[in-house]
């Protein structure tokens, strides 16, 4: 017998390894089923179990749990990230602590040190990825440093550069002064932040007395500064381009030239053009091919590129003096208080700099091109479509990639200098030692290349790098292309563009056919979750409070295509309550003998109820299995709580509560069966999205006989129903008793008054299914007297159904002026309300000012509104013919 209270910390952890242990997270390479794979996100080793990746994986599980019980081979291939800056980072915090810094060890030390840190604590995130009941191939786990694929990392490195798609290049990049490394664009964290925009007075060379003002808010960098650019259809200006100005401080002169990039709109219309130090700049300063200066060293201090008085000045410091020295010289023409987004380092939080350096690229257009084709001709299609979009525009704008990092934890790049400074790129050191023997007819000693990859370079091979390439593995014929990737928007360019690039141009074909991109999960009020507001949710606590079933199903019913997810604790709370109801007919069905009858055949049931039942599953079955295949998580939810709440607790198990306590023995036992083989079937639709209180039910519904729940077969229902009108009046009994339960509401009936139900113009069939189903409605409606009348009587209030009209005599119980009085008054109320919403959303100073997920909720709370004054309109409408 079930436990009188659902304990799911007693059965979680419990049900996780019986589930691990019996091989049933396993896929089978020999086997004959058809295959069908995901390649899990590999989450940073550093990493902890955020509200996000709860509702990826759990996404993730629900499809491998589903097609696993439809009979696929499935791969839900695991494995973590390693995560360069970010695990760096962690060990040299640990060494700060100490007292250390990396160089004291040195860089061999220093990744064993890593290494040492990975084994002891990097297994967190896939300890807690057990908890939220992600059900992958662990035997498979992978780590992007393993040597298999660091082997995939080096032949894709090398066949790249042999044919022209690697280089060296002298470009922008993203750099942190302190770390002094590269970082890509997603590592970059713009931060609002106060600060000055001073407007500098720039003397123009050609014309003694006049200046050209440019607005900016680096003056320091003004001293790299190797152009002015002013629109070509700015009149003001017009006269100048081609002429030159004097670089204030630096005494250079710097030409003038016609760029759209300047905006006549803002400040003064006029824009300093500094290429070494701002990605714009760079670009402008390419169309016109301008010197591109680098004031700035690794350290963000000024070098020898200025004049000396500002030569290794920090770039702040310089600032004041730059700002100090323009002020003494009278060419400040003002000062304005300025807001700007500041890039930040999101790991370290220094502020980032644009900053020239030679790096390592990858010729992104080349690999792009391919990629862009495959979604263009569908063979990768992303859900919701819209996406293809954002992917279109970023790939069509691409540009080169800078794969190099200064780190020492990573896939060192396989790159030998010669004493020359000839480069040798080979898989290892002896074949590169064969290529400086071939130039210099002579053993040399080579230097190799420092710099590490960028993490997203050997996370774009993770779908057949952990498959087993370059070696053509029995898994990787079988397993690629995978199916469907699950992931989030904002890594579409970085990780799946990528994925794809690489995916084409090495094993010819897409890495996965479909691209499921889902919502980002926000707070109630649809705000971005951060420290700093407080109002972060933790998914493990939330497990710990809640279940994780309930975690589970709450991110799966709010999952709704291109909408996000707007998460709140009550939410979670109130499908704990659903799991509880499901445990409470569980114990209700143990307790009236309802077990299963290994030879029931549900399309031989004879009774109504039963039949209908049957039907419905059948229904509800077929939706679920559509909704999942068509990636609509909300709706798969959804009409599971409906039909298992509604449709199986509220009306069958109700409806069949006198068959079960009846003495005849054929329908008792015809009933018990139907209601033991309906939970088995609710079980089993449940299972992707509720593992562990399924699977604990369906041990003790089924017992040994049962076998487990999680590689049981899928409940598809094709067969048509023993009596197809059985469905349609039980359906019509539900619609009857519905309207009666919600007009008692309406009017304030007390809940225990029994009140007259009358019937008037009912059709025959109407009359016949109220008189089979008499017991239902004096039971679930809490009438009596069923009589038919011709008119509608004093005191009576009516509600029109499918085939009659249904009347409550309600004088005795209602007073029906005052309850008309009252309800003129809450429609007022609603009234007043839907009047300032709609005052809001007309004013437009409230839109412009107010931030989207406001007005959004304004909206929401508007069609609320709506539908309850409707609703007590009608009731009101009602009593007014009374």
């Amino acid at each position: 017998m079930l436990d009188k209270t659902y304990q799911p910390a007693a059965v979680e952890a419990r049900r996780y390894a019986l589930w691990e242990q019996s091989g049933a997270f396993a896929c089978d390479p020999d086997g004959d089923k058809i295959p069908y794979t995901i390649m899990m996100p590999p989450p940073n080793v550093t990493g902890s179990l955020h509200i996000g990746h709860a509702l990826n994986h759990t996404l993730q599980d629900v499809l491998v749990r589903y097609q696993r019980m439809r009979g696929r081979d499935v791969l839900w291939q695991p494995g973590t990230d390693h995560a360069g800056i970010a695990t760096e980072i962690v060990v040299a915090d640990q060494l700060r602590a100490q007292g250390q810094v990396k160089h004291d060890l040195g860089r061999e030390r220093f990744v064993a040190r890593v290494w040492e840190w990975k084994e002891q604590s990097g297994g967190a995130i896939t300890r807690q990825l057990r908890r939220l009941g992600a059900s992958p191939d662990w035997r498979r786990e992978r780590f992007t440093m393993d040597p298999g694929l660091a082997a995939a990392v080096r032949r894709v490195f090398v066949q790249l550069f042999r044919q022209g798609l690697i280089y060296r290049d002298k470009r922008l990049v993203n750099w942190d002064p302190v770390m002094h490394t590269v970082i890509s664009d997603l590592e970059v964290d713009n931060r609002e932040t106060k600060g000055s925009l001073w407007h500098v007075r720039y003397p123009v060379v050609e014309l003694p007395g006049r200046f050209i003002v440019v607005a900016t808010t680096r003056p320091e960098t003004m001293l790299g500064d190797t152009g002015v650019a002013v629109h070509p259809d700015d009149a003001r200006y017009s006269d100048l381009v081609g002429k030159s100005v004097r670089l204030p401080l630096a005494d250079r002169l710097i030409p003038i030239v016609g760029d759209e990039h300047a905006d006549p709109e803002t400040g003064s219309g006029a824009v300093k053009i500094t290429p070494a130090h701002d990605f714009n700049d760079f670009e402008v300063g390419s169309r016109h091919s301008l010197p591109i200066i680098n004031i700035f060293d690794q350290d963000a201090r000024l070098n020898e590129a200025v004049p000396a008085r500002y030569r290794g000045l920090d770039r702040f410091a310089a600032r004041e003096r730059v700002v100090a020295d323009l002020s003494a010289a009278g060419l400040i023409d003002k000062v304005e208080d300025h807001t700007m987004m500041v890039p930040h380092h999101d790991r370290s939080g220094v502020v980032i700099e644009p900053w020239l350096t030679d790096q390592w690229y990858c010729n992104a257009r080349v690999l792009a091109a391919p990629a862009l084709a495959a979604v263009e001709d569908g063979r990768t299609r992303f859900v919701p479509r819209q996406w293809e979009n954002t992917f279109f525009d970023w790939m069509r704008n691409i540009q080169p990639w800078c794969i190099s990092r200064q780190l020492w934890w990573g896939h060192q790049i396989p790159a030998w200098y010669g004493p020359d400074g000839a480069v040798f790129v080979a898989e290892t050191e002896e074949e590169a030692q064969q290529q400086a023997i071939a130039r210099y007819g002579d053993g040399v000693e080579l230097r190799r290349d420092p710099d590490v990859l960028d993490t997203w370079f050997s996370s774009a091979l993770w779908p057949f790098s952990t498959l087993g390439w370059p070696d053509r593995t029995r898994e990787l014929a079988r397993y690629y292309p995978t199916d469907v990737l699950v992931t989030a928007f904002d890594i579409i360019f970085f990780w799946v563009a990528r994925m794809m690039m690489m995916g084409l141009h090495f094993m010819g074909e897409v890495p996965f056919r479909i691209v499921y991109i889902h919502a980002l999960v926000r707070d109630v009020r649809g705000q971005k979750m951060s420290k700093s507001r407080g109002n972060i949710f933790d998914p493990l606590e939330l497990i710990d409070r809640y279940g994780c079933d309930s975690l589970r199903f709450t991110l799966a019913a709010l999952a709704a295509p291109g909408r996000d997810i707007k998460l709140s604790e009550s939410r979670v709370e109130g499908y704990r309550n659903f799991v509880t109801k499901l445990w409470n007919a569980a114990r209700y069905a143990q307790m009236t003998g309802c077990a299963p009858a290994w030879d029931f055949d549900p399309a031989n049931c004879r009774l109504t109820v039963n039949q209908w039942i049957v039907a419905a599953v059948s229904d509800c079955a077929a939706a679920v299995s559509a909704a999942l295949d068509a990636y609509r998580f909300d709706e798969a939810a959804s009409r599971l709580y409906h039909f298992v709440w509604g449709t199986f607790c509220d009306w069958y198990l109700e409806f069949t509560k006198p068959i079960l306590q009846s003495a005849e023995t054929a329908v008792r036992a015809e009933t018990r069966a139907a209601v033991a083989w309906t939970l088995g079937r609710i079980l089993h639709l449940l299972h992707p999205v509720m593992p562990f209180v399924t699977e604990e039910v369906w041990e003790h519904l089924a017992g040994s006989l049962g076998g487990m729940l999680i590689t049981a077969p899928w409940p598809d229902f094709e067969h048509d129903p023993a009596d197809p009108m059985a469905a349609a009046e039980m359906e019509w009994v539900v619609q009857a008793i519905s309207a009666i339960r919600a007009l008692r509401v309406e009017m304030n009936v007390p809940p225990g008054a029994r009140v007259a139900l009358l019937i008037r113009d009912a059709e025959p069939i109407a009359r016949e299914r109220i008189e089979r189903h008499r017991e239902h409605f004096v039971r679930l409606a809490r009438v009596e007297r069923l009589e038919t009348v011709e008119t509608l009587p004093p005191g009576g209030v009516q509600v029109v159904i499918d085939g009659a009209t249904l009347i409550l005599g309600l004088g005795e119980v209602v007073d029906l002026g005052r309850e008309r009085e009252r309800l003129g008054r809450e429609i007022g109320k609603l009234d007043d309300e839907l009047a300032k919403i709609a005052a809001k959303l007309s004013n437009p100073n409230f839109l412009a000012k107010a931030r989207p997920e406001i007005v959004e909720e304004q909206h929401e709370r508007q069609a609320d509104a709506a539908r309850d004054r409707d609703r007590l309109k009608a009731a009101y409408d009602r009593l007014g013919v009374v």
